[in-house]
């Protein structure tokens, strides 16, 4: 009778077995297409983009970008402006005016005017009488008519400094560092934009990756539960361990459903920063390179083709441009003048006057009201101002270029030193397995090792992810943002 009641135990356990094996291997088969499915098979309206795609999108669609652009042509077309400043003014004038009345000068007024007028005039007078001519007839006949009372003239000007003690010098190295500027600023946007695409064009891959772990943890929980129902069924296991089974598959299922939902944020994000209708599906997995460049060699170049420093130069520049603008107010100013009589009113004023006129002219201001003494002393310490932030941040750049070259460091030893981890994870797993089928470990056992198998693979992920996205950083703050491909070619590591 007990001898009956082993072989009958035997049997069920036997039975139960192949059945688990073979719901086993049916989950394992439709994992596997659901994961090839997700790595594969592009979504209903969605399009494939390869990160080097997005980023070429991403400097032509920008609107960042686009203006950055205005700004670079508004500094170029102000040092335009400035050159011009050492060219001569020309100026076509004309006016018409309305005297009250003619301009005219009779004897009297010609007498009048003379330093002996009142002998001269008696003189003239005293003639007039002798020869019987009325002083009024004489007088009318003798006044001539300087300039009727509505006057039209036409002119060309000339104005052309020769020299303003530098100040035209300087202002156009004000432009030329404004130039500078914009275009430091650009740079600083276009590194921008980039570590943005990567968060985002990463985080879409990181999400993927922590989906298909959900997935693959879900279905694996799954055929526990179906599992531990059979061996309930034939009394091998307590019903409390079928309960156990089924609250972890719950669980996973709502993470499935969370990383589902997180998924498609992050796309919907991707796919609006790129500016498409349809979405975005990455085609450039997460990469680990564990070939880095040295310490030293980062930090120079980043000392020498950080945007930031150089638009710190280029104020300095301005600067000093401004002071030197200050400093030249207190020099004289010397400019070629002219004129040339286009058109004038026939009249004897207009014959007196020359047709041109031509000329240097040198003005020197004693007392000025601007406040350019003031002003001096305002750009020198702005000049010690620059210089000092300068100085911290290159400070502050050195610091940053260690701690990311650290994290770089560690993402790379704990993306490396996961892979034993995961490997042992997964045999694990298989061993719980069997050990629950013959009744030697809990359905909890076999829940921490499936659980803990997909931790492994999620966590390698984030290694992987903040590999990236440190690299991104790095090579930004460098100057070197194109050197990230190579990187991503040149890596034995991807995910």
């Amino acid at each position: 009778m007990a001898l009956e009641k082993d072989g009958k135990r035997l049997k069920m356990k036997k039975g139960s077995r192949m059945v688990f094996l073979r719901l086993y291997f049916k989950r394992i088969f439709w994992v596997a297409v659901v994961l090839a499915g997700i790595a594969q098979a592009p979504p209903v309206a969605a399009q494939d983009f390869e990160f080097n795609a997005a980023w070429e999108q991403v400097r032509q669609k920008s609107h960042v970008l686009k203006s950055e652009q205005a700004n670079m042509d508004q500094a170029a077309h102000q040092q335009s402006a400035a050159r011009d400043l050492y060219l001569p003014q020309i100026t076509l004038s004309a006016g018409y005016l309305c005297l009250d009345e003619d301009i005219t000068l009779g004897p009297d007024a010609l007498f009048d005017s003379m330093p002996a007028g009142t002998q001269a005039g008696s003189v003239f007078y005293g003639l007039l009488q002798r020869y019987h001519i009325p002083p009024g007839q004489a007088s009318a006949g003798l006044t001539s008519t300087i300039s009727e009372r509505n006057i039209g003239t036409s002119s060309v000007n000339l104005l052309w400094p020769v020299y303003t003690g530098g100040r035209i010098t300087a202002a156009q190295k004000i432009a030329n560092a404004l130039v500078d500027e914009a275009q430091q600023q650009h740079e600083l946007k276009i590194d921008g934009q980039f570590e943005t695409l990567c968060q985002r064009y990463f985080g879409v891959v990181l999400t993927g990756q922590i989906l298909a772990a959900r997935i693959e943890a879900e279905e694996s929980l799954k055929l526990h539960f179906e599992h531990a129902g059979l061996l309930v069924k034939n009394g091998q296991i307590a019903e409390v361990e079928r309960l156990q089974a089924e609250a972890s598959h719950d669980r996973a299922r709502v993470d499935r459903q969370k990383t589902a939902s997180d998924l498609d944020i992050t796309q919907a994000a991707l796919t609006r920063f790129l500016q498409e209708e349809t979405t975005v599906r990455p085609t450039t997995g997460l990469f680990v390179n564990p070939r880095l460049p040295l310490l030293e060699t980062i930090t120079k170049k980043t000392l020498t083709g950080y945007a930031g420093l150089a638009i710190l130069d280029a104020k300095e520049k301005m600067a000093t441009g401004r002071m030197k603008v200050e400093e030249g107010k207190y020099y004289p100013e010397v400019a070629l003048v002219g004129n040339y009589n286009l058109y004038e009113e026939k009249s004897l004023a207009a014959d007196l006057m020359p047709d041109w006129v031509a000329g240097i002219s040198v003005s020197l201001p004693l007392i000025d009201r601007s406040g350019r003494s003031g002003k001096v002393k305002a750009a020198k310490s702005q000049i010690a101002q620059v210089a000092a932030l300068r100085r911290q941040a290159r400070q502050d750049l050195v610091l940053v270029v260690e701690k990311t070259y650290g994290r770089i460091e560690q993402a790379i030893a704990e993306h490396g030193g996961l892979a034993s981890s995961l490997q042992l994870a997964e045999k694990t797993v298989e061993l719980r397995e069997k050990a629950f089928a013959q009744g030697l470990s809990t359905s909890l056992d076999v829940v921490d090792a499936r659980l803990y198998v997909a931790g492994v693979k999620i966590q390698r992920a984030h290694a992987a992810y903040t590999y990236v996205m440190e690299l991104a950083k790095l090579l930004a703050i460098s100057g070197q943002i194109n050197e990230f491909t190579q990187y991503y070619q040149a890596s034995t590591l991807k995910d």
